[in-house]
């Protein structure tokens, strides 16, 4: 495979080396060629491939034998010292370990190497590098991290920034798609394209741009609240296109229940004009509720939290000839719905969709100015407190 500038460049670098990448920018490939060609050519040697879980420094690890199987595979030790999950012997006397840290790091303690590779290391905890880098000291070893980032601080991220004691990479996977050729260029660029729209800003930012994105916890800013709360409660507003409601149930004389009505203008545009809420009431009388509010909006679809008590207010709108082809439950887990079809069959059909997926889709729609809310405290606390 012909190699990027940068990854000749990760090649021809000695000592210390932070690679911040992006995913799918090649940074595992080049790595286990570096680590490979450092086994093969030093004798007597230990290196230690290390992620915060088996599963991905795993990953790194069988790159490393595979480009040394293809590399001079008669340097591999058979029988009693062949290969293992965690460890790959050489004829040459050196020898790769590969390990989890774990959230302590207690597991690896007690090694002496020569070379460190952490793969995902802005995922590694803090407390972890107080284990790992003793094993470096008597050997003046070398330190190789590669990760995409992960916030704007921890171990990684002050590694990155220091550029007296590492070199330092920067790779953009959409600068490294740019530069591939046909037809990998085309798929690489479709790819991040359907990527960029199903992700949030920073999502993106910091999976494929590989930049350290400060403030990725908290998920919707003021900033973007400002944005798109701009619909004052009192101005009159006649919906114009498809209308939708969603309903977050309360137990009864517990929390409140809150209704919004949307209206969806010719499928591109989110528009709330109502928002009801009831003071707590038994659940018999929440559903009465919703069936009396859809005779006079006649929503499209009505969708609700299913899960817990929910469940009680969707089966009652379920078996209403008002609601029942409307409403549709929210719910993390799987709702099957049973379906009498021709000649007596049934067919199952399963509905999912994750809070998550919800608040992601939400943000989208906020960040493309394709929905507008109330201007109204309770609207904007609730989407502060989105996760």
């Amino acid at each position: 495979m012909e190699l990027d500038q940068w990854q000749k460049d990760v090649k021809a670098t000695k000592g210390n080396m932070c690679i911040c990448s992006g995913r799918q920018g090649g940074k595992s490939t080049i790595i286990s060629e570096d680590a490979g060609d450092f086994a093969l050519e030093n004798k007597n040697k230990n290196i230690m491939i290390i992620a915060s879980v088996e599963r991905q420094a795993l990953l790194l690890f069988e790159k490393v034998l595979a480009y040394i199987y293809k590399e001079n595979k008669a340097m591999i030790k058979i029988g009693k010292e062949r290969p293992t999950k965690h460890k790959l012997c050489l004829k040459n006397g050196t020898v790769i370990h590969c390990l989890p840290t774990g959230d302590s790091g207690y597991g690896i303690r007690g090694f002496t190497i020569d070379r460190l590779y952490a793969d995902e290391a802005a995922f590694i905890p803090d407390e972890v590098w107080t284990a790992v880098t003793p094993m470096l000291v008597t050997t003046g070893g070398d330190i190789v991290l590669l990760s995409t980032p992960n916030g704007s601080e921890g171990y990684f991220y002050r590694c990155f920034h220091d550029k007296k004691n590492f070199t330092t990479f920067h790779v953009n996977t959409q600068e490294v798609a740019e530069g591939r050729k046909e037809p990998q260029r085309s798929r690489m660029l479709e790819f991040l394209a359907d990527e960029k729209e199903r992700m949030t800003k920073l999502q993106y930012k910091q999976e494929y741009l590989a930049e350290f994105v400060g403030g990725i916890k908290r998920f919707i800013s003021d900033n973007l609240i400002d944005m798109i709360c701009t619909i004052k409660p009192k101005d009159k507003y006649l919906p114009i296109g498809d209308k939708f409601q969603g309903i977050d149930i309360s137990r009864m004389g517990g929390d409140e229940c809150p209704m919004v009505s949307v209206d969806r203008i010719n499928r591109k545009r989110i528009k709330m004009f109502e928002l009801e809420i009831p003071e707590p009431q038994r659940l018999t009388d929440t559903a009465r509720l919703i069936i009396h509010k859809d005779k006079q909006l006649k929503h499209k679809k009505i969708y609700m939290d299913d899960g817990g008590l929910g469940v009680g207010v969707y089966d009652m709108l379920y078996e209403d000839p008002q609601t029942k082809r409307k409403v549709i439950g929210l719910n993390n887990a799987s709702r099957e719905i049973e379906r009498t079809i021709n000649r007596g069959k049934t067919k199952i059909r399963s509905k999912t969709l994750f809070g998550v997926d919800m608040s992601i889709n939400l943000k989208i729609l906020m960040e493309k100015g394709e929905i507008e809310l109330w201007d109204d405290p309770r609207v904007r606390q609730s989407l502060r407190s989105s996760k």
